[in-house]
Order: structure tokens, then C-alpha cells, then sequence
């Protein structure tokens, strides 16, 4: 889609279509006076009042070059932040392109270039890289038309697209089925990205995870004929850090998950190649990294594995060593995404790393507990997840602070290791979080359950069925103001 910022008056943009954004109770504009007959009639007739999400139609509007006045609704003008406008962007984009529209320009609100350009973009995205032919009803030409040059603009609207782009880069990642995306694709995948955003990637392979003790992790993976790979990419900053903080980017990537021998039912399994989610965001929000440029180092961790079930899978009282040396006894093959995880987080404490974050499609408990609106979020440090909750209020990605009270850990008990990989049916995605933060011992740590948030399984009208890529803008948000 091409994407441009316009510097001329709205009566001069030629597109098929122009939209502007309208509040409740809000008087005609002066940019629309040639229309106020038409707005008057509208709103007198309860058609278009301004609310969030309505969208009005004009056909053929005199007084402009466009094609078509889009009036979009709002909602209440103290209400209307970035967010909002990301949201009725991405669904303008939606409703219009349905409607033929290959072109839309998009009259700014002030100076929030950035989330306009970024709902068009998310908003354009249709799942649909494998079908052999297609509606091929998208927007060809995205354009913000700005009142005044300016550089604060200008790096609003690129910033916007990175995002945009990054965001549906995970997308199309958590999309592909496992058939065409085995651990070492994924890390084939990362690799090329790594190599055009300049930034350094290792891949950790089976071999070298032996040698360092990564029984956890391979543990998860023996099942299945696919070999795993550890990914790590390396995000450098031009100019020395003035301070000393590493931030640890680490995502689930289970690329397809069966349960193992805790077997999954049929139904919706086909949806578990999803489970690579928080994988899809880390290496997502990587990319962008490397063109916004934080000021201090970031490196991501991406535990690949595929959990299939064989004559060699992991079984239920299987006993296996991690690689900061506990001991585990798996109860439930089925609860793998946390087993490769805490390698993931020992060796990114080794490298140095000096906060960590994490991202998984970790527990259906989750879901049961906020359904689909609310990531859970889990830390052992209140001030490094009130920034992470900064961060994500700042994007839009709503999340909600769950317990981790000490009385939680004695869930994993274990009477044959040092601790158990499932604490029973109560509190699952607590439990799930403490496994993990028995790992992190005391550095600066946050744990992001996905599982409800990372898939849509109906459309919204910003955004299509499917992959959702939440947390990449808010891991580049936490990074950028660090």
C-alpha cells in the first residue's frame, strides 16, 4: 500500500475517497463548509451523530476533487486518543475498501500522524497469503493530508508506518501453518529479517543446546521430527548506552502445539499454530527497533519448538534438568510452552541481560480469567511493569495485573523434583507465571500471557480474523522510552 503525507488543501486531494474524522456535538468545520447542507441532514435525521465507529457517505461532493466525503465518527472529542484513532482508521480502511475504494486520504486530527497511518495499515491486512485467488479488495494508496510541514509530522507518520508494517510482519508470521513453518524456518525467517534490519542474529541448534544443558527446552522438542532452534537477535545501539540496562525481549515460539502425549482435543487444534505468538511480536518489534532506534540495547530470545507426540515424546512424570540446573517433573505435556521459556530466560540472564519481558500464548486459565479483551500481566518488580503498563496504555493493548503471591508457589510442589510443571486446575495462569519467576530469581521481570489476545477468532471492524500481533507497539514503546 503506498503510504504519503500530503501538504495541500483538502478541496485539492484527489482520491477516491477523503475521510474526516467527526465528533459528537461538534459543529461543521470551516475545511467542510462546502458539505454543511449535507451534514446538517445527517445529523438531523439520526444517520450520522458523531459516534464511535459510524461512517456517512457522500457521493460526488462539490466544492472537492475527491470522489467521495467519508464523515467518521469519533465518539466524544476529550475521549479521542491515539488509540481511537488507530481503531477507526483501520475500520474506515475496512469499510471502504469493501466498497471498491483503492484510494483514501485521510484528513489529520492535529498532529497524530502515527496512529492514522498505523490502523490503515493494520486495517488493510487480510490473512489470506496462501488462497489462490482473492476478492483483491484492498487499498492500493493510503495518504494523510497534514495542515503544515513539519519534521515532528513527518516522524509521526514514519513511525507509524515501521509499526504498521512490523506489526503485520507477525502477523504473517503467526498465520503460516506449521507444514511451512517448522522451528527452523522460523529461524530462517528471522535470520533474513535480522540480515535487512542490520541487526546481529545467532540461532541456537540442538547440538549447541545440549552442550549447555538445555533440558527443559529439548525436553519439549524430542517428540517431534523437526529440530529446535534457540533464536537470539542483537540490537545495538549507535551511540554507547548512558546506562547500564539490557532489555531482554523473550517470546513463546511453539510453532505448532499438539499437547504431546497430554493430547489436545480435535477441536481447534488447527488454531495451535498460533501458539508461536509471543515469538511472531519479539521478532516483530525487533524489525521496527531497528529502524526507530532505541538508546539502549535490546536482544531477543525465541525458544522454537514443535510438540508432537511419537515414540520419543516427553511423558507425564518424565523428570527433566534446565539450564540453570533445577529439576522439573512434568505432570502435563501439554504445559510446554513455560518448560522452554525459562531456558530462554537463563541464558538471556547469562548474556547479561538486566530486564526481561516475556510474551506467551501460555495459558487457556487466562482466557477463562479476562476473556479476550485483557493481557495478563505477572512481574516480581512493580516499577518495571508500571513502565511495561505505561507502554501499553500508550499503544492501546490492554492489560491487567495479576497476583503472584507467595502462598501461589506452593502449587508446584513436587515430591520427585525440585518443583512440578503445572500446579492443578485452580489459578492455572498464576501458577504458570510463578513456574516461570522461580527462574528470574530477582532481576526486573514481566510476564505477558497472550493466550486470550493474540488471535481473533471473529473479525473486528479495525482488524481481520486471526492473528492479532499484540505487543509488538508495546515492547517498542517500552524500549523507545527507555
Amino acid at each position: 500500500m503506498d503510504t504519503k503525507l500530503l501538504y495541500q488543501p483538502l478541496a485539492q486531494v484527489e482520491a477516491d475517497a477523503v475521510a474526516v474524522v467527526l465528533f459528537e456535538e461538534e459543529s461543521t468545520p470551516a475545511d467542510l463548509k462546502f458539505a454543511a447542507s449535507w451534514l446538517d441532514e445527517i445529523k438531523t435525521s439520526g444517520e450520522f451523530l458523531g459516534k464511535s465507529g459510524e461512517l456517512a457517505v457522500l457521493h460526488q461532493p462539490h466544492g472537492i476533487k475527491a470522489k467521495r466525503l467519508v464523515a467518521v465518527g469519533g465518539g466524544k472529542k476529550a475521549a479521542f486518543d491515539s488509540a481511537s484513532l488507530r481503531k477507526v482508521s483501520g475500520s474506515t480502511v475496512r469499510t471502504l475498501k469493501q466498497k471498491g475504494v483503492k484510494s483514501l486520504a485521510w484528513l489529520l486530527e492535529g498532529r497524530e500522524a502515527e496512529a492514522a497511518v498505523e490502523g490503515a495499515i493494520l486495517g488493510n491486512f487480510e490473512p489470506e497469503q496462501h488462497k489462490t485467488s482473492t476478492d483483491n479488495k484492498s487499498l492500493a494508496a493510503f495518504h494523510v493530508i497534514a495542515a503544515a510541514d513539519g519534521a515532528e509530522i513527518e516522524k509521526s507518520f514514519e513511525r507509524g508506518i515501521i509499526l504498521g508494517d512490523s506489526q503485520n510482519f507477525a502477523r504473517e508470521l503467526i498465520n503460516e501453518p506449521a507444514n511451512l513453518l517448522t522451528p527452523m524456518v522460523l529461524a530462517d525467517k528471522a535470520r533474513a529479517m535480522s540480515s535487512a534490519s542490520g541487526l546481529e542474529c545467532e540461532i541456537l541448534d540442538q547440538d549447541r543446546m545440549m552442550q549447555l544443558g538445555m533440558g527443559s527446552l529439548l525436553g519439549v522438542s524430542q517428540g517431534s521430527a523437526e529440530p529446535p532452534a534457540l533464536i537470539v537477535i542483537r540490537y545495538k545501539p549507535e551511540a554507547p548506552s548512558k546506562s547500564s540496562d539490557h532489555l531482554a525481549l523473550v517470546g513463546k515460539g511453539v510453532t505448532f502445539d499438539t499437547g504431546g502425549v497430554s493430547i489436545k482435543p480435535a477441536d481447534g487444534m488447527e488454531k495451535m499454530k498460533y501458539d508461536m505468538a509471543g515469538g511472531a511480536a519479539v521478532l516483530g518489534a525487533m524489525r521496527a527497533l531497528a529502524k526507530l532506534k532505541p538508546s539502549i540495547p535490546v536482544t531477543a530470545f525465541v525458544p522454537a519448538v514443535e510438540n508432537m507426540v511419537s515414540s520419543r515424546a516427553q511423558r507425564p512424570g518424565d523428570i527433566v534438568k534446565s539450564l540453570n540446573g533445577k529439576t522439573i517433573e512434568v505432570l502435563n505435556t501439554d504445559a510446554e510452552g513455560r518448560l522452554i521459556l525459562i531456558d530462554a530466560i537463563t541464558y538471556a540472564k547469562r548474556l547479561g541481560c538486566s530486564h526481561l519481558i516475556d510474551a506467551a500464548t501460555l495459558t487457556g486459565a487466562i482466557v477463562v480469567a479476562l476473556g479476550h479483551v485483557n493481557i495478563g500481566a505477572f512481574t516480581n518488580n512493580e516499577d518495571f511493569l508500571a513502565k511495561v503498563m505505561s507502554a501499553a496504555k500508550a499503544e492501546g493493548e490492554k492489560m491487567w495485573h495479576m497476583p503472584l503471591d507467595d502462598e501461589y508457589k506452593e502449587l508446584l510442589k513436587s515430591a520427585f523434583a525440585d518443583l512440578a510443571n503445572i500446579g492443578g486446575r485452580y489459578g492455572g495462569a498464576i501458577s504458570a507465571a510463578w513456574f516461570l519467576r522461580e527462574f528470574v530469581d530477582d532481576t526486573p521481570w514481566v510476564h505477558l500471557d497472550i493466550a486470550g489476545t493474540a488471535w481473533l477468532d471473529e473479525p473486528k471492524p479495525h482488524m481481520a480474523k486471526g492473528p492479532s500481533g499484540v505487543c509488538v507497539r508495546t515492547f517498542v514503546k517500552l524500549a523507545l522510552g527507555w
